[in-house]
């Protein structure tokens, strides 16, 4: 297959990429060449920014196109637009961010969803970037029609990951002393490793697939507090856990995602059906995930294989956690 990537160089771009070589794909990336220049180089790389500089790719072909960096309608339909004629299969990266109301407790493609008061904005943030996903699916759908293929995942994870969010996780669970871990530890969570994320899409490519998919896993969802107990077992932690009621953390002012990566408070209702999303239809159409353990042993030898000293974009500094569990400690000394 002759495929294009939008992107393909950081995360799941990349593993899609590596999958596609390794299985005798014509690999073409279109990339602006902040991030992993000339990392493959058994696949033709164009440097370009989609946004104003899509003439780089005027009088080419593809097979199918998988697009991994579309955050912007306008930039998005402009896209779509000029490949419309060159390709005749589209991917496009979406979210499960996309939906209106995630209070729900079961989350399916069907649900609304959401919009912005003023569908010109470009900006970024915690609120638009949903709705920006949906306007970005919306364009590609006008375009493809039946040969779009929108994928909705939800928190990626895996080897390469560069948000830190479960890496922090694995990561702590190969340190030493005392786990502040959030709330109760049958709260639920689901993931999807970008290997298995990468290599599903493919195999819809190859079936001509259609058609808009929620993308996470396990086709259960997990306790954290199993998957933390994996990511001790597998790091080697031998200290104890320590679970924190979430109200002394509110207090605390600690923040969800950012300090306590993929916790979100239960006493948040408008966010309770996060990683209660519902994947039927994509494990019905061949969605297949590793076991948790095989996720966290790959991550953490990863992990291993960077500096001690890097900067980490989410996760609590050792020292505030330690404050954190003296405060909890003695805020349960004074109530007993």
């Amino acid at each position: 297959m002759k495929l294009l990537v939008l992107g393909g160089t950081v995360f799941l771009g990349r593993h899609l990429v590596e999958a596609a070589l390794a299985r005798g794909d014509e690999v073409t990336l279109f990339h602006r060449g902040k991030h992993g220049k000339g990392l493959f180089p058994a696949a033709e790389e164009i440097l370009g920014d989609r946004d104003g500089g899509l003439d780089l790719l005027k009088g080419r072909r593809w097979d199918a196109v998988v697009d991994t960096s579309g955050y912007v309608p306008r930039v998005v339909q402009a896209s779509a637009a000029l490949l419309a004629d060159a390709t005749g299969h589209y991917t496009f990266i979406s979210s499960v961010s996309v939906y209106a109301n995630l209070a729900d407790d079961r989350i399916d493609e069907e649900v609304p969803v959401g919009t912005l008061d003023d569908p010109t904005v470009e900006e970024i943030t915690g609120e638009t970037y949903g709705p920006l996903k949906a306007l970005c699916e919306e364009e590609v759908r006008r375009i493809f029609s039946e040969r779009a293929l929108i994928l909705r995942p939800g928190l990626i994870v895996g080897p390469h990951d560069p948000s830190d969010r479960f890496t922090y996780w694995v990561e702590r669970g190969a340190a030493s002393g005392r786990i502040l871990a959030p709330g109760s530890p049958q709260r639920p969570i689901q993931i999807i490793d970008a290997r298995d994320l990468a290599a599903w899409n493919l195999r819809l490519i190859d079936a001509q697939v259609s058609g808009t998919f929620n993308a996470v896993g396990p086709k259960e969802a997990l306790p954290f507090g199993a998957v933390l107990d994996v990511c001790r077992a597998e790091g080697g932690h031998a200290g104890e856990v320590e679970w924190v009621d979430e109200a002394f953390l509110g207090e605390q002012e600690v923040q969800p995602w950012s300090e306590v990566p993929v916790w979100v408070p239960e006493s948040d209702a408008s966010m309770r059906g996060l990683f209660r999303v519902d994947a039927t239809r994509a494990f019905a159409s061949g969605l297949r995930c590793r076991p948790i353990e095989g996720i966290v042993r790959d991550t953490l030898a990863w992990v291993r294989s960077l500096p001690e000293d890097r900067d980490r974009r989410a996760g609590l500094p050792r020292e505030r956690e330690t404050r954190l569990l003296e405060a909890w400690n003695r805020r349960k000394e004074n109530e007993t």
